[in-house]
């Protein structure tokens, strides 16, 4: 039964998605958007959202939270001063997905996930 199941686990073992999470985190924070497949990325949206919250405090207890989804001290500032400043009154929802279509070679469905800005 899959009660209760929230994460999707997009046909991986769970090193390889946490992995994947992680890598799709790491470039959506460095260049604001990304274009991936649809299910990649409804997946890593909520991890975004709760990285950019925990970074709205400033505090070292939350740097220390975003150094161990992102694991660089240079991204981790940049999402503390730069990304998170900028969400200071919005209670959430940073991120939208654009569908942008079907893949010309396997047809799924591809999406582009970008951070909003203020």
């Amino acid at each position: 039964m899959k009660h209760r199941k929230k994460l999707k686990k997009l046909s991986r073992p769970s090193d390889h998605r946490k992995a994947l999470i992680k890598n799709l985190m790491r470039s959506l924070f460095e260049h604001g958007s990304i274009v991936t497949t649809l299910p990649k990325a409804k997946a890593v949206k909520p991890f975004v959202e709760k990285v950019i919250t925990k970074g709205k405090s400033g505090t070292v207890h939350s740097r220390r939270y975003i150094y161990s989804y992102l694991g660089d001290r240079k991204l981790t500032n940049k999402v503390v001063d730069e990304i998170s400043s900028k969400f200071k009154d919005r209670p959430g929802g940073y991120t939208r997905i654009l569908k942008m279509g079907q893949r010309r070679g396997d047809a799924s469905e591809v999406a582009l996930l970008q951070i909003l800005d203020e």
